[in-house]
């Protein structure tokens, strides 16, 4: 059996008929309602080229879901930071495994947070956009996912 190889390539030098079947199956996850025919009509893509490419393309983030992630953050050293934003993971089922902060250096505290992402109600994307745009929250990385 031949072992799947992954890349992770930027999606601005990726042919069109790529990113547009990425576009497709993003649309047709968000709106399940939609056909294949009225979603890549909507894209712009044909329905050919979408079936070629559908089983081979996903968003990056796609693959760590129902894994666990390893977030690093930099979070700015006043009380309810870290708290406000450990309970937005909870509130969207991110089932938070360790934690671990390190002490303030100029006013910024390193943390590093596990999540298992399984029954989290949000893509890693959305989750990781969200907490960047946290008050006191000034530094937001996925390093890593197993």
């Amino acid at each position: 059996m031949k072992k799947t190889k992954f890349l992770l390539v930027a999606v601005d030098i990726l042919p069109e008929a790529i990113r547009k079947t990425a576009e497709v199956k993003e649309l047709l996850s968000k709106r399940p309602e939609l056909t294949v025919n009225e979603a890549v009509e909507k894209v712009g893509i044909s329905r050919s080229a979408f079936y070629k490419y559908k089983d081979g393309v996903f968003p990056f983030y796609h693959k760590a879901s129902g894994k666990i992630i390893t977030l690093a953050l930099n979070l700015e050293h006043r009380a309810g930071v870290l708290s406000k934003v450990l309970n937005f993971i909870a509130q969207y089922q991110g089932n938070v495994l360790t934690i671990n902060q390190n002490l303030p250096l100029g006013g910024i505290a390193n943390v590093t947070i596990s999540i298992e992402t399984e029954e989290m109600k949000v893509s890693i994307e959305e989750l990781l956009e969200a907490l960047s745009q946290m008050d006191g929250v000034s530094k937001v990385e996925l390093v890593g996912q197993s």
